[in-house]
């Protein structure tokens, strides 16, 4: 919603495709939370719910204030960009405690490879569009992004045969632990003692 407000002609003009593609994303995640809340348990959905108001008071506030209290265009891109600059480098970021995860069990199982691939073509696309017309509140983010996603490839390509190794021990002692069960003198199985 924040990069949906900088897009916007009043806040930074000339964003066209930064408005339209947040826009549309705001949209898609608007149908998700809302499915989300719909099947969800009570608790879930309060909690949801409670945070959802949280950002939208947020975002109003935000776009009230800017738009209220920053008379230019530059001024108001200048605020806006700022607070996605922090925000879209939040979300780039959050995989660094997976990242953590994945260097002290050697194992990549909980860095699916996909939403790495995902994030790298994310922060390139946005990188070249930003660096084609110079908008340091889009290329910082997505550049730093374009770097994380770097580091989570280089890290899924470093760990995935101990991965693969891991799973396949844990198979074997799955299997063998399973073939251990013995069969008694009336043909009934026992479980064996561990």
């Amino acid at each position: 919603m924040v990069w949906t407000l900088y897009g916007l002609p009043m806040v930074h003009p000339h964003s066209l495709l930064v408005v339209t593609i947040n826009g549309s994303g705001c949209v898609i995640e608007i149908i998700y939370v809302t499915l989300f809340l719909i099947y969800s348990d009570r608790g879930k959905r309060v909690k949801v719910f409670l945070l959802l108001l949280l950002e939208l008071i947020f975002i109003i506030a935000l776009t009230s204030m800017t738009l209220t209290l920053a008379h230019t265009t530059k001024k108001r891109s200048a605020i806006v960009g700022t607070i996605c600059i922090v925000f879209n480098i939040m979300m780039y970021a959050s995989p660094l405690a997976v990242m953590k995860l994945v260097i002290s069990t050697k194992s990549v199982e909980y860095m699916p490879l996909f939403i790495s691939i995902a994030s790298l073509g994310n922060g390139v696309a946005w990188t070249t569009y930003a660096l084609i017309r110079f908008d340091p509140f889009i290329t910082v983010p997505n550049g730093i992004g374009t770097l994380f996603a770097v580091a989570q490839l280089i890290l899924y390509a470093t760990y995935y045969k101990s991965t693969r190794r891991q799973i396949a021990a844990r198979k074997g002692n799955i299997e063998m632990n399973m073939s251990q069960a013995v069969v008694g003198n009336n043909g009934q199985e026992t479980k064996p003692s561990y």
